[in-house]
């Protein structure tokens, strides 16, 4: 039973937060929403991986966010990944051409996911990073985490979150170079090696 704040009492339907879920597969997903970099762009990486349960077993029904800054290490201000087409309001995608910096990908049934972005470029003191926020069955909160790439991290003083993380911790933001412009970056949601994940107030 729920009060209202006009005074009545009545029964509201739970929304997501307030379940176990998942609900992320109905609306939230869009076409092409993994292929961040504009065509051809020479600066394009593939950064993919799993998402992992607590027991180690693959999480299928995850969704994951993902924003970087493009290589000068400037936040894309350009129209949105999700256009709409002004005549028909039907999808319209991206063009192809601007970089919006923004991704969103289901894990398929094996819990891997990818995205081909631009290798971020540096801003401020921090290392270049693309951020990354979670939504998966059991988490009534979703989780932020970052993925740093080899050869992009500084030396851990040189970054303020990465400098207070000791280097077991530290190693679970930086993804695996397999060559070729990719890179592996697993999340682990709990358990042993558990991804280092951000709490923001």
């Amino acid at each position: 039973m729920t009060q209202h704040a006009t005074g009545g009492r009545g029964h509201l339907p739970p929304t997501p937060s307030h379940t176990v879920g998942p609900f992320y597969g109905y609306a939230l997903p869009f076409p092409g929403g993994e292929d961040v970099a504009p065509l051809g762009h020479r600066d394009t990486v593939t950064v993919h991986g799993y998402v992992y349960d607590g027991a180690g077993g693959p999480v299928p029904d995850a969704l994951l966010e993902v924003w970087g800054p493009d290589p000068c290490g400037e936040m894309p201000r350009v129209d949105g990944s999700m256009r709409r087409d002004p005549a028909s309001g039907g999808y319209a995608g991206r063009n192809g051409v601007e970089f919006t910096g923004f991704g969103r990908i289901q894990t398929d049934a094996d819990g891997h996911w990818y995205v081909r972005t631009l290798r971020p470029g540096a801003r401020g003191r921090s290392a270049p990073y693309l951020s990354v926020c979670v939504f998966a069955r059991g988490l009534l909160t979703h989780l932020y985490t970052r993925i740093y790439l080899p050869g992009n991290e500084p030396a851990p003083d040189g970054d303020p979150l990465l400098a207070r993380l000791e280097r077991e911790r530290r190693d679970t933001l930086v993804a695996g170079e397999e060559g070729a412009g990719t890179y592996r970056f697993d999340i682990r949601l709990q358990g042993e090696g558990e991804t280092v994940f951000l709490e923001f107030p």
